[in-house]
C-alpha cells in the first residue's frame, strides 16, 4: 500500500486493504476473488430478503415510481421512493453489516490484486459525484 499516509480515512482504507492481503490465503485467484465477491454481493440481497420474509422488521411496498410532471431533476429525488418500510431490527441489522463486510473484505481484495488503493477509489468516486451532483443518475 501506499506509505507516508497522513489522514485517518486513508490510513483506515489502508490498513483495511492490509490486513485483508495477509488474511486471504485460500482465494488468491482473480477467479476465486471475484466469485466471492459476487457471492458477497448475493448474500446481502439474501440477508434483506430474509429481514422481509423471515423476520418481518421491514417490509417491501414497492410500485411504480411516480412523477409529477413538470419537476426540476433537483426535486426528482423528493418524489423517488426507497420502497423499504419499517426499521431493521438489532438481530437483521447485525446480519446486513456482515455481509457488506464480507463484501468489502473481497472488494478490498480486488484492490489488492490489480494493485489499486482502495482510499484513491473512493476518492475519485467523490469527486465524480461532487462534480456531476445529481446528474450523475444514481
Amino acid at each position: 500500500m501506499r506509505q507516508g499516509v497522513t489522514g485517518v480515512k486513508d490510513l483506515l482504507c489502508d490498513q483495511f486493504q492490509d490486513i485483508v492481503n495477509e488474511c486471504l490465503v485460500r482465494h488468491r485467484s482473480v477467479l476465486d476473488v471475484l466469485t466471492k465477491l459476487q457471492e458477497a454481493d448475493a448474500r446481502i440481497g439474501r440477508a434483506v430478503s430474509k429481514a422481509v420474509t423471515g423476520c418481518g422488521c421491514i417490509s417491501i411496498g414497492a410500485s411504480r415510481q411516480r412523477v409529477p410532471p413538470g419537476i426540476s431533476l433537483k426535486e426528482l429525488k423528493e418524489h423517488m421512493a426507497s420502497h423499504v418500510e419499517g426499521k431493521l431490527c438489532e438481530h437483521c441489522q447485525e446480519a446486513i453489516e456482515a455481509e457488506i463486510g464480507n463484501l468489502l473484505f473481497y472488494l478490498a481484495a480486488v484492490c489488492n490484486l490489480f494493485d489499486l488503493n482502495l482510499y484513491d477509489v473512493l476518492l475519485k468516486e467523490q469527486k465524480k459525484l461532487a462534480a456531476l451532483g445529481v446528474f450523475n443518475f444514481s
